[in-house]
């Protein structure tokens, strides 16, 4: 089963480390938030493959949007 990765607050995509197919470790970076100025890494909770990769840089996230799930 997908592990799925979400928003914990609503924030600006920016930047993107990852893509649809890469293999991660727990605790590797996928994504970089940005909200009231302050940058927030988005960590895998597992390790696994990107399956899908539901951002992309300049997105606009609410608390709980999907940003990836890996298998």
């Amino acid at each position: 089963m997908a592990e799925q990765i979400s928003a914990d607050i609503a924030a600006n995509v920016w930047k993107v480390l990852v893509s649809e197919g890469s293999a991660v470790a727990a605790g590797d970076t996928l994504v970089i938030l940005e909200s009231m100025k302050m940058e927030i890494p988005v960590e895998a909770e597992c390790a696994g493959t990107v399956t899908r990769l539901a951002v992309s840089e300049g997105d606009v996230l609410d608390e709980g949007d999907l940003i990836a799930e890996i298998a």
